[in-house]
């Protein structure tokens, strides 16, 4: 599903800050991205999203070489993977319903169809009573939930999840880490970034990428 190959990463004439990066993520995986604050997870992150091209290495995402596509066929790419950014991304203007069921809007299906399912999946996030409110009345956290659920919802192939966790209490974060489980059952590929030694502790079996020095070792 995802290959690097001796991925550099520079900006301007600076010295590199990922080096020599290489990996693969195989279908209906499951791993976290850990490393020490400014080890580079985000930035690996939007390297896969290929929202930020390397200064050097190959990188194939579904099969494709991803260094050659063109914007359409980078967007095509991207509607397989669901996102969790750090900063949320929500639209101010739209209600966390109306945020949650925007990427089903944006391909062309009709609310009929989808309401019950948004309804749910808000539901089971904490955000019943809350939906219908507009996010800068919603809190971090409630941010945060109404993120995943938008990420989730449209079943994606891939998932990645940059600090999902971050702005929710310990029952929350156990919820939201069942359904990241339940969604790789499923059959997606998960990639949580987190430093969160307790939660990478919970999955003993789950891989894990740790970045330092600008450096990618995996631990299986």
């Amino acid at each position: 599903m995802i290959h690097f190959e001796n991925v550099g990463l520079r900006y301007g004439m600076g010295e590199e800050i990922l080096k020599d990066i290489s990996f693969s993520i195989a279908q209906q995986s499951f791993q976290f991205l850990t490393g020490p604050s400014g080890a580079g997870k985000t930035t690996l992150l939007r390297l896969i999203l290929l929202s930020l091209r390397p200064t050097r290495g190959v990188i194939h995402l579904f099969g494709a070489d991803a260094l050659t596509l063109d914007k359409a066929a980078i967007t095509k790419l991207r509607r397989r993977i669901g996102v969790v950014f750090q900063d949320f991304r929500l639209l101010e203007h739209l209600t966390a319903y109306e945020n949650v069921a925007l990427p089903l809007r944006v391909r062309g299906l009709d609310e009929y169809g989808y309401r019950a399912e948004v309804t749910e999946l808000l539901q089971w996030v904490g955000l019943g009573e809350r939906m219908h409110l507009l996010p800068p009345v919603l809190s971090g956290g409630e941010k945060q939930r109404a993120a995943i659920a938008r990420a989730l919802i449209v079943r994606p192939e891939l998932l990645l999840a940059d600090e999902p966790t971050g702005n929710v209490d310990p029952t929350l974060a156990r919820r939201l880490l069942r359904l990241f489980t339940e969604l790789h059952k499923s059959g997606t590929s998960v990639v949580i970034a987190t430093h969160d030694i307790g939660l990478m502790d919970q999955f003993d079996n789950a891989r894990r990428l740790v970045l330092g020095d600008g450096r990618l070792h995996i631990y299986d």
